[in-house]
């Protein structure tokens, strides 16, 4: 299981990759394990400022459907256009190919109270 060191993690098992006042955002590797197979991923948000915690989308599995909350303040100004056709890209490269949209960062302090790899490591029991 990857737990890549340049990232934040939520405890909802989002991940947040900072660039600039932007940042991307997907599912963790282990919540992909979890959820199974993924066949859609539903986002339709885009445009929206949305508050740490609101629900931005839904990622539906072979078993389930969960919904994915925002791990940060911010506009949602992209979805990875790339899912649409290929929602299996987030079980085969959750933190590259698989991100699953791209925000502004509205309150940039909510990322101190997002966790480091180590610390989503041990909040998972790995």
């Amino acid at each position: 299981m990857n737990f890549p060191e340049n990232l934040k993690y939520s405890s909802d098992h989002e991940w947040v990759r900072v660039e600039g006042n932007e940042a991307f955002i997907g599912i963790t590797d282990f919540a992909q394990e979890e959820l199974g197979d993924i066949v859609f991923i539903d986002v339709s948000t885009e445009g929206e400022t949305l508050e740490q915690g609101e629900v931005f989308g839904s990622v539906e599995a072979v078993k389930t459907v969960s919904d994915l909350l925002m791990p940060v303040s911010g506009e949602v100004l992209e979805i990875n256009p790339e899912l649409d056709d290929a929602p299996e890209m987030v079980n085969q490269d959750p933190y590259e190919k698989g991100w699953i949209i791209k925000v502004t960062i509205e309150k940039p302090e909510e990322l101190d109270g997002l966790m480091s790899a180590a610390d989503y490591k041990s909040f998972i029991g790995k």
